[in-house]
């Protein structure tokens, strides 16, 4: 935002304080009567030696000093203290100009930067477990993963997105056992998830009487372990049938990978992590198994090895770290991971710090909350799982019924499809991710509140509007702008680079979601008090100057959320 940058600029200039300083203190005050920007002094009580009030009303005055020269009130209007704040009122008028100039000649990319320019991301996100349906706990991660990828992409870094699928570990050998016993081949072709569910529960209830089916499925994986070809051929059978009904849900939600590398891919990498574990001396016995004592680190033992000699997910997760180092020397490596994992990642990275790898400070733990849907709850042994197509059929369901209502126009059916599934999108990442988010229906799919349709609606309304005035003129003046609402709209549209910049700095998609939000909310307000098309001449051009910002920026916003904007609902 270029606007803000000169404000912040010659507040910095007036005072004598580095410019830095002030571009990144400068925010927006939650009441417009309170300015249009603000600058806090706590920060610099220490180092002045005053109190924040009287930092800022120094630093008024010093501003104040300097309104009369064109160069400072081409873009601050006045300035004043109000307890430890600086508080500067711009040139609504050249503000307006700048912002919406700015917006057009980014020609769909304001926002987006060379910032990431020649630094790699590898973003590992979603990892449903081999055999068993996809889930709507997975959604988190797949949801919150596909946001961060596309706002990294957008903002010039080269992203690798992995799928580190569960596809490997003792429940194999639990669901191998169980499947030899009671599996059915019809059943399996027809309806893979489900029956390959069925035998994974019947093995948890059989267990409880019959102890001896642990031992056995035990030794079936150590086997698998080992390369038995028939147990091999019948775990690759369950992978490849698991793959393909997840990509058909990732199809759905436009979600891609660029590696399915879970694993069972890093089976022939662990006897390297184990070498260089015992060549830096950190692994001793423990109760028969092979571990790395984090004691001195507050930490519990990180295993290894476990006393049956099998591998355990911690040794892969070490594996996937060098390989993703060496294949592709990434500037960061995100794990988009459930906050229940905390203490895993928290070992994992301190492990990588004493075998000596200092690049282990660009490898994030982004966690997140639970899923809960009042009434129902997730347990897959017992077979209590939310499947995520039965979420997302219902939700298009519903969505359906209300076009059905006469909300819907041209395709029904692909309407109800991206309503209904950007519902869901929508409700995973409005909240901030660490919160444990709740299902309401009534919420995510109101028109009218902080919904992903409510961002559909108001992008086809703003498409209706161009299309009735039969296109935007090629010039217009932004001046005829006077009205609060225009301002208030525009000022939400210019937010939208920080938006975007700051979620991608916290990992953090919420923080988008409620600045889109806040722009369409903005422009629905400019919508039901003025009319964009029946405006006296030079404001009409001017208002769809807006309607074609407002309409472009909110595509932007949802693209990167992974939402589909709808020209007609």
């Amino acid at each position: 935002m270029i606007f803000k940058n000169e404000v912040a600029g010659l507040v910095a200039a007036a005072n004598g304080i580095d410019n830095e300083t002030v571009v990144h203190g400068l925010e927006v005050p939650p009441s417009r009567e309170m300015g249009d920007f603000a600058f806090p002094c706590f920060k610099l009580s220490k180092e002045l030696k005053k109190s924040p009030a009287e930092i800022a009303k120094d630093m008024a005055d010093a501003l104040d000093k300097r309104l009369a020269k064109p160069e400072y009130n081409r873009y601050i209007a006045s300035c004043r203290a109000e307890g430890g704040y600086l508080n500067v009122f711009i040139n609504r008028a050249a503000f307006m100009e700048q912002s919406l100039t700015e917006i057009s000649q980014a020609g769909g990319r304001y926002g987006s930067s060379d910032h990431g320019a020649g630094k790699k991301i590898v973003i590992d996100y979603s990892a449903p477990n081999v055999a068993k349906p996809f889930h709507v706990g997975h959604l988190c991660s797949t949801a919150i993963g596909g946001a961060i990828k596309r706002i990294y992409d957008f903002l010039g870094y080269e992203t690798v997105s992995v799928n580190h699928i569960g596809d490997w570990g003792t429940q194999f050998g639990k669901l191998i056992c169980a499947y030899r016993r009671w599996g059915d081949a019809k059943a399996l072709a027809a309806d893979t998830m489900n029956e390959l569910l069925r035998v994974y529960v019947l093995f948890h209830k059989e267990a409880k009487d019959m102890p001896e089916l642990e031992d056995e499925a035990r030794e079936m994986f150590l086997r698998l372990e080992q390369g038995e070809p028939d147990i091999v051929a019948q775990w690759k059978e369950f992978r490849d049938f698991s793959i393909t009904e997840f990509e058909r849900l990732y199809k759905r939600l436009g979600i891609s990978f660029d590696t399915y590398d879970g694993e069972s891919f890093y089976i022939d990498k662990m006897g390297e992590v184990v070498e260089l574990l015992e060549a830096r001396s950190l692994l001793v016995e423990s109760e028969g198994a092979r571990v790395v004592d984090l004691s001195a680190h507050g930490l519990i033992p990180y295993i290894i090895i476990k006393s049956d000699g099998a591998t355990i997910y911690a040794t892969r997760d070490l594996a996937a770290a060098l390989y993703r180092k060496r294949t592709y020397d990434f500037d960061k490596n995100i794990y988009v991971v459930g906050s229940p994992q905390k203490l895993h990642f928290n070992q994992l990275f301190t492990v990588l710090g004493l075998m000596g790898y200092d690049w282990v400070s660009d490898c994030v733990h982004v966690s997140f909350g639970q899923v809960r849907l009042p009434g129902r709850k997730m347990a897959t042994r017992e077979g209590e799982i939310i499947e995520l197509e039965e979420l997302l059929d219902e939700s298009v369901k519903r969505a359906a019924a209300m076009i059905d209502e006469g909300r819907g126009v041209g395709d029904p059916a692909m309407v109800a499809e991206a309503v209904g599934v950007g519902a869901i999108v929508y409700a995973f990442l409005k909240n901030g991710r660490e919160r444990d988010m709740v299902f309401k229906w009534d919420e995510m799919l109101d028109t009218d509140g902080d919904s992903g349709p409510y961002l559909q609606y108001t992008y086809a309304r703003a498409s209706s509007v161009l299309q009735k005035a039969g296109g935007v003129p090629e010039r217009a003046d932004y001046a005829k702008l006077a009205e609060a609402e225009e301002f208030e709209l525009t000022v939400a549209l210019s937010l939208l680079p920080d938006a975007i910049a700051d979620a991608a700095d916290k990992y953090e998609p919420s923080i988008l979601t409620r600045r889109i939000f806040g722009i369409a909310r903005a422009f629905n307000k400019l919508y039901n008090m003025h009319s964009f098309i029946d405006s006296p001449l030079g404001v009409r051009e001017a208002r769809l100057h807006l309607c074609r910002a407002t309409r472009e920026l909110l595509g932007t916003g949802m693209r990167l959320l992974g939402i589909t904007a709808l020209e007609q609902m």
